[in-house]
């Protein structure tokens, strides 16, 4: 059976209210309640999450976290544990985002918070992705590096049916006009297949579920979905307009 298509919607550090979070998240759950053929996850910031969980929401919208401690223990002042994010109700967790890299992550980090997640049994989704293209094909090495780093050191088992986001940091916070065309988006799953296929076989490649991220919007939400080769979307600032109940449909429409 085919899977569903996917959308994760990252709200980073919005919105500035509660009540402002409950308005986001209403459209998001009416919107989801239409659209039976997607799976809409939603990550709002840790003060928000336990509070939006309690609410009422239909059975293809499920809830994550936008981060997790790299340590297991107690004595860390400011920091969330999987645990505590599991025991809360939440199903997965984004890891390696490009904002948390530019805060000093690297790939033996996020490798250690990807095996923290498994053992946690919370769902992560790992983001990866180019500071630049490069004509030489550079950037291509970095993703391979990225990928190996993150994954290899983990036991096979974790790797099936695992997520990966490719977001590619040039493209963020741009409009849809300046975003990374389907046909690139396409070429670029495809050598992420290759990757995973030489480091980890056909088996494990096959499951993987690979989602875009990077200046989408409801103007190319579509076009991705149908020549990208994605399997879903990674939405950032436009999961907290009204552009997300478009995104949801034209999502629908491309499964």
């Amino acid at each position: 059976m085919k899977k569903r298509n996917l959308v994760i919607a990252n709200w980073k550090m919005n919105p500035g209210s509660l009540e402002e979070a409950k308005k986001i998240f209403n459209t998001a759950r009416d919107s989801a309640k239409k659209f039976k053929n997607i799976e809409v996850g939603i990550c709002p910031p840790f003060v928000y999450l336990a509070l939006l969980l309690k609410l009422q929401h239909p059975k293809n919208l499920f809830f994550g976290a936008q981060n997790l401690a790299s340590e297991i223990g107690r004595a860390f002042t400011g920091e969330v544990s999987a645990e505590m994010i599991k025991n809360i109700g939440a199903e997965f967790v984004v890891i390696g985002h490009s904002e948390r890299r530019a805060m000093g992550e690297d790939n033996e980090i996020i490798s250690q918070k990807l095996k923290i997640a498994f053992d946690s049994e919370l769902k992560p989704i790992l983001c990866i992705g180019e500071l630049e293209r490069s004509k030489e094909g550079e950037h291509l090495a970095f993703l391979k590096k990225q990928i190996k780093e993150c994954l290899s050191d983990l036991p096979k088992k974790y790797l099936i049916g695992i997520t990966i986001a490719y977001e590619p940091i040039w493209s963020i916070g741009k409009s849809y006009k300046e975003a990374m065309t389907p046909t690139d988006i396409h070429e670029t799953v495809l050598f992420i297949k290759k990757i995973i296929t030489d480091l980890f076989g056909r088996e494990i490649a096959d499951s993987v579920r690979i989602i875009y991220g990077g200046s989408v919007e409801a103007e190319n939400a579509a076009e991705i979905m149908e020549y990208g080769a994605v399997d879903g979307l990674l939405v950032g600032h436009a999961s907290l307009t009204d552009q997300f109940p478009n995104i949801l449909k034209n999502m629908d429409l491309k499964r």
